[in-house]
């Protein structure tokens, strides 16, 4: 494996704002070798999430920021291309934590096995992976949607929103989207089987909220925080559920991030 050359994306800078270019160094260097209870794994997929952009910032989060120096980290799919444990053999397909990079050797308790027969490999990225998993438990754990109920995504176009939007109507519910452009709007509608959708680039928000859930909004399942949440809890019904996923809208926020205002 030494004659392989391992392409790496390693985090430069902070991000101040939107990512950069120069926030970020590309590197070659060696394949190495695993050693005990470890894998060498080819990177064939990799999955770019909203929450990478928290990564790459300092500070105290559920996770340790990405070092500077350190190459990007990133989920991802991979065959196995050599095994220093038994439990694993050459061939082998797996999802684990890969990094920004063509190679990685991981230790065999960081992986999860996956069968390219069972599904495509890519969703094991999404609607079988994380984003599914956000999905589904906080939808159905924290959301506890009931039939007949209003149910609002926001980001309804993305990983998460979609899968959320899709299990509420499998729960009985009426489901709204918000999301951006006519062609997401779209999307959701007519393949996803959402019962509408809110152009927030294009439409009054709040005045579209009233029209399509006009007893209230029983659960709200927010991607975006920040002016879609305050509006939408300005039109929850009584015993709603909200289910805090992500806050896309402040992400690459200078100014810190900001609460509910309303």
């Amino acid at each position: 494996m030494r004659s392989l050359e391992n392409r790496q994306f390693r985090l430069k800078s902070r991000p101040v704002g939107m990512v950069k270019r120069s926030d970020f160094e590309f590197t070659t260097e060696p394949v190495g070798e695993p050693g005990p209870g470890e894998v060498l794994l080819r990177v064939l997929y990799l999955s770019l999430d909203p929450a990478m952009r928290g990564w790459m910032n300092e500070g105290r989060s559920y996770i340790a920021p990405v070092a500077l120096g350190e190459v990007m980290r990133a989920g991802g799919i991979g065959r196995v291309m050599a095994s220093n444990d038994p439990s694993f053999a050459v061939g082998d397909l797996v999802n684990t934590m890969t990094g920004v990079q063509d190679y990685v050797i991981a230790n065999v308790k960081s992986l999860t096995r996956v069968d390219e027969k069972l599904a495509p490999l890519p969703r094991y990225l999404g609607a079988l992976g994380i984003t599914g998993f956000s999905a589904y438990f906080g939808l159905l754990d924290v959301g506890q949607p009931r039939p007949g109920e209003s149910v609002v995504v926001s980001g309804a176009a993305g990983a998460v929103g979609a899968i959320a939007g899709q299990i509420a109507k499998l729960q009985g519910c009426r489901v709204v989207g918000i999301a951006g452009g006519p062609e997401k709007c779209r999307y959701l509608v007519e393949e996803l089987g959402f019962d509408a959708a809110i152009d927030y680039k294009n439409e009054d928000v709040r005045a579209a909220l009233k029209e399509h859930c006009p007893t209230g909004i029983n659960v709200y399942f927010d991607n975006v925080g920040g002016e879609i949440l305050d509006m939408v809890l300005a039109q929850l019904a009584r015993k709603a559920r909200i289910v805090i996923c992500g806050a896309i809208s402040q992400y690459n926020s200078t100014e810190g991030v900001q609460g509910p205002k309303n």
